[in-house]
């Protein structure tokens, strides 16, 4: 993958922080999965593709990344 993921903490361009947990695979397609936790609310357990975590998107007529890595492996949480 051409930007390396891995476990920390993230932003959301949309604002929210989130904790990367695990890398994982799909039992039947192989394709690359993010396993995370919201670090508001309920702290919910999720999973996307590795694909879509890591995508960039327009935004307001900008190109920003998804998920921004903004912390390192044990950040208090």
């Amino acid at each position: 993958m051409e930007n390396e993921l891995r476990p920390g903490r993230y932003r959301h361009f949309k604002g929210g922080e989130y904790e990367l947990l695990y890398l994982a695979r799909h039992s039947e397609t192989e394709e690359e999965m993010v396993v995370y936790r919201a670090l508001y609310g309920e702290r919910g357990i999720w999973v996307r593709p590795a694909a879509m975590w890591n995508e960039e998107i327009v935004r307001d007529g900008k190109t920003v990344r998804r998920f921004t890595y903004i912390g390192g492996e044990g950040c208090d949480v």
